[in-house]
């Protein structure tokens, strides 16, 4: 192992200044929560520029543009096929697009989590303790909602075939809003939501607990974390299947709620964004059963 990665401070002090910066786990750790996030939203801000409506002129296009648009208007790449037809290429697309909206949307609420450990992993190397970067731990978080992304994408590639997402992937029709927003708005008073929040929110105990000083066993710390976060907030990612899979607005907001649900917010906050889902649920769910009730 190299002296840096022992965290050797004669090393350290040894390596000029912008090098020594960025030796720093918790300035790795920060910078690759802000790089990661800026490209999810990047790559957000991209498919949104080519959703359905918007102007498109393949003849001046670049390739990536043109694979925007096959994302958010099949028809276009797609002329001869039915609605609700998903080709490899879909498939494809839509799990890039899943991946940008777990960067944009999860990395912000890991922040604590990496940046704690970032910080006791400093500790440790002003102590001549081996270390690993914290770009191990959030590489572990990150496999987990990819592997969440591909779970969606698969969902989204069922729904599009039944006929049950509109040209925006949002659910066709209040009902099946509605029951999502209902599940969602349960889901906050469950007992797995509270563990997994728990976790989420005090993180220095699981890291005192469960310190790792291989790459290996700081990757599985990573999954673990990941695999809390998911617990605690599934349930909100698919109501992107109510609102349209792309709906920015709609990222943005759940993203800060999570966000907040993170840095320690009250188990009533949690609860008060469940009674909001399920109030919303229940309006959707009426309004759908007023349009088909006979008058």
């Amino acid at each position: 192992m190299s002296r840096m990665a022992s965290g050797d401070p004669e090393a350290n002090a040894a390596m000029p200044g912008a090098i020594r910066l960025f030796a720093r786990p918790k300035v790795i750790a920060i910078a690759c929560v802000i790089a990661l996030c800026a490209l999810g939203w990047a790559a957000l801000a991209l498919i949104v520029t080519g959703a359905p409506g918007a102007t498109f002129d393949p003849s001046t296009s670049g390739l990536l543009p043109r694979l925007v648009d096959a994302l958010c208007n099949p028809a276009h790449a797609h002329p001869g096929l039915p609605a609700g037809a998903w080709t490899v290429v879909d498939a494809a697309l839509a799990f890039l697009m899943w991946c940008a909206m777990a960067l944009a949307m999860m990395l912000p609420t890991a922040a604590p989590m990496i940046t704690t450990y970032a910080e006791i992993a400093e500790t440790a190397a002003r102590k001549g303790e081996p270390i690993v970067s914290p770009l191990v731990i959030a590489g572990g978080y990150a496999a987990v909602w990819i592997g969440f992304a591909a779970a969606a994408t698969a969902l989204q590639g069922g729904l599009a075939r039944a006929g049950l997402l509109d040209p925006a992937f949002a659910a066709t029709g209040p009902l099946p809003s509605g029951a999502l927003f209902v599940l969602a708005g349960l889901y906050q008073f469950s007992s797995l939501k509270h563990a997994c929040l728990t976790q989420c929110q005090q993180p220095f105990p699981f890291f005192f607990r469960n310190w790792q000083t291989a790459p290996a066993g700081v990757f599985r710390l990573g999954l673990r974390q990941g695999l809390y976060c998911l617990g605690c907030c599934w349930a909100m990612m698919l109501l992107m299947f109510a609102v349209g899979v792309m709906n920015v607005v709609w990222m943005a907001g759940l993203g800060i709620v999570m966000a907040i649900e993170k840095v320690g917010a009250t188990m009533r906050f949690t609860k008060l964004i469940g009674v909001a889902m399920i109030a919303a649920g229940v309006v959707l769910i009426a309004r759908a059963v007023a349009a088909q009730a006979p008058f």
